[in-house]
């Protein structure tokens, strides 16, 4: 969302406080969790040895929260009990209040599409103006119900049929696909390609994430292309960063290193660029974003919870881009397919005295526009590895990785 307009929903959430209260931001353990969401919605737990994933239908397949140890290990996903326990609401009910525009449930990876804003942005219906009144979550990624197809002990896989317009009024048929894998240890280990003892405690798992064109006509950069949006959202604290490598080089050939003009610029002691990696807060007090573009982008993105002692990792298929990655900025723009790949959001008050939305900070990645002929389908896979352990043990997987030693982490700020 655009700076100039974020008053708005910082008004809006105060206008309605009784939705977030304290205990919101309160972060339970996986089974206290599950527990909670099973009183208000179907969920679907997949599960390997200890590993467990939870997944909810309603949510559109969307991974509410993971764990190494199902029965007593922590719940790494950021649940927004009072919204989930309020569940949907009436178009009376919801007026006047922050579900007219989105549910958040909150959920550690959650499918969307984009773009948000620009002259083809999804979330502006034709004629309204970048601003929060007319800004609206589609019901396809927000209140629509997927289809679960398939079901194994470690897998789960959901469709959906939607119909879309974009700001421009280009009308869009889209088939969704979402496939949710719990991988074990040794699959993990894998697709790192790196060594997990066995005195760390794992959960991995990835999405499968498809659109297909189930229109008649093609999709084209001239009346706006979609991508495959995935978001996770995670509990905050003031031991956490986030790190992400990038292509260090000249800024004339690859950009700038990093694009934090989302929410305004961030500030130094919430962001520090160095020449290959930089360190961004994930402790919930400040509201910022920040972006990595495809030129720049090493496919991995990740953060360390140095109280808890957890390494996390993101990582997505990296793909050719021929049509570029769609800007979801909230305004008319002049380079509609000059978007990030990789993105960071920390949640914190938008101003003083006024709350947070969570508070909880975001990992995101994105697929490359998709200019699909009809049948025509974009695959975007991304995966999600929680790692807990000694630092002894979790120091090579860090060097590794993202190419810092957890000490460097630890004192980035």
């Amino acid at each position: 969302m655009k700076d100039t307009t974020f008053t708005t929903l910082a008004g809006l959430v105060v206008a309605t406080m009784s939705l977030f209260p304290e205990s919101a931001t309160a972060v339970d353990g996986f089974a206290d969790d599950v527990a909670f969401m099973k009183e208000h919605t179907d969920v679907v737990l997949l599960h390997h040895g200890d590993a467990a994933v939870a997944v909810a239908p309603a949510y559109q397949g969307r991974v509410m929260t993971s764990t190494f140890d199902r029965n007593t290990g922590p719940s790494f996903g950021w649940i927004n009990r009072p919204v989930i326990e309020n569940g949907f609401l009436s178009e009376d009910e919801r007026t006047g209040k922050l579900e007219e525009h989105i549910y958040i449930f909150g959920g550690e990876e959650r499918f969307w599409l984009g773009p948000e804003g620009g002259q083809y942005g999804l979330f502006f219906d034709p004629g309204t103006q970048f601003e929060f009144s007319d800004w609206t979550t589609p019901p396809a990624i927000d209140t629509e119900t997927y289809e679960l197809v398939e079901q194994t002990d470690v897998s789960a896989k959901f469709s959906h049929s939607a119909k879309l317009t974009n700001h421009s009024g280009t009308k869009f048929n889209v088939g969704i696909e979402r496939t949710i894998k719990l991988l074990s240890p040794q699959e993990a280990a894998d697709q790192l390609q790196v060594e997990l003892g066995d005195d760390l405690r794992v959960v991995g798992y990835e999405t499968d994430n498809r659109i297909t064109n189930t229109g008649e006509n093609p999709w084209k950069s001239e009346t706006g292309l979609l991508s495959i949006w995935i978001l996770g959202m995670y509990n905050p604290s003031h031991a956490t960063t986030v790190v992400i490598p990038f292509r260090s080089g000249d800024e004339e050939e690859l950009g700038p290193k990093v694009n934090d003009a989302y929410f305004g610029e961030v500030p130094p002691d919430y962001l520090r660029v160095e020449e290959q990696e930089l360190f961004f807060r994930g402790d919930g007090t400040r509201r910022g974003k920040i972006g990595i573009s495809p030129e720049r982008s090493k496919g991995i993105a990740g953060s360390y919870d140095a109280a808890g002692k957890v390494l996390n990792i993101v990582t997505y298929n990296v793909q050719d881009s021929p049509h570029g990655f769609v800007n979801s900025m909230w305004e008319l723009q002049d380079k509609p397919y000059a978007g990030d790949v990789i993105n960071s959001y920390n949640d914190g008050s938008p101003e003083p005295n006024k709350p947070p939305l969570g508070p909880f900070y975001e990992l995101e990645t994105s697929s490359p526009a998709a200019a699909l002929p009809p049948g025509g389908t974009m695959k975007h896979v991304q995966r999600t590895f929680h790692i807990h352990g000694t630092e002894a043990d979790l120091q090579p997987l860090a060097q590794h990785l993202l190419g810092v030693s957890l000490e460097e982490i630890k004192t980035a700020f």
